[in-house]
C-alpha cells in the first residue's frame, strides 16, 4: 500500500506542477502555484492554479471547485501554502484547515517573508504536512521568485 500512495503522491503533484506552468508569467509579482485537491477516497475533488494578475490562489480556486469534498483528503501544492494575505482575507494555510483537508503534500517552501510559515498554521491545526516532493522541479519553477523574496 505505501508503494502506491506514493506513487499516487507523485503522481498528483505532477498534476499540480503542470497547472501551475498554465499561468507562469501570468501572475504578477505572484508565483503561478498549482493544487491538487483529493477527497477522503483518493478521488480528485478539486484542482487549481494561480489566477491572472496573482488572485485568486490556486488553493482557493480548488477548494471553491471541490465544494466541500476534500474534508478529510489531501492536498498537493507545489509551494507552500500562504500564512497571511496582503489583502487582509484569510490565508490559504487557513482555507485548507478550515476545509477540513487533512493532508498537504508540498514541493518547496515559501521564503517569502509574508508567506512563509504556512505549514506551521497547518501543523498547529493537526495537519499532516510533507514537504520535498518535487522539489528540485520547483526550485527552478520559481527561481525568480525565490530571488525576488530574498530581496523583500
Amino acid at each position: 500500500m505505501k508503494g502506491r500512495s506514493r506513487r499516487r503522491d507523485r503522481r498528483m503533484m505532477g498534476r499540480a506542477f503542470q497547472l501551475a506552468r498554465l499561468n507562469q508569467g501570468l501572475t504578477g509579482e505572484n508565483p503561478s502555484v498549482g493544487c491538487i485537491l483529493l477527497d477522503a477516497h483518493g478521488h480528485i475533488a478539486g484542482a487549481g492554479v494561480t489566477g491572472t494578475g496573482g488572485r485568486p490562489h490556486a488553493e482557493e480556486v480548488a477548494l471553491e471547485e471541490a465544494a466541500g469534498k476534500a474534508r478529510g483528503g489531501t492536498a498537493y501544492v507545489t509551494l507552500e501554502p500562504c500564512r497571511e494575505r496582503s489583502s487582509g482575507a484569510a490565508s490559504c494555510s487557513v482555507k485548507l484547515v478550515e476545509a477540513g483537508i487533512a493532508r498537504v503534500v508540498v514541493a518547496i517552501e515559501d521564503p517569502h517573508p509574508t508567506a512563509r510559515d504556512g505549514l506551521a498554521i497547518l501543523r498547529e491545526a493537526g495537519v499532516q504536512v510533507e514537504t520535498g516532493l518535487g522539489k528540485y522541479s520547483a526550485a527552478r519553477l520559481y527561481r525568480w521568485f525565490f530571488a525576488a523574496s530574498k530581496k523583500a
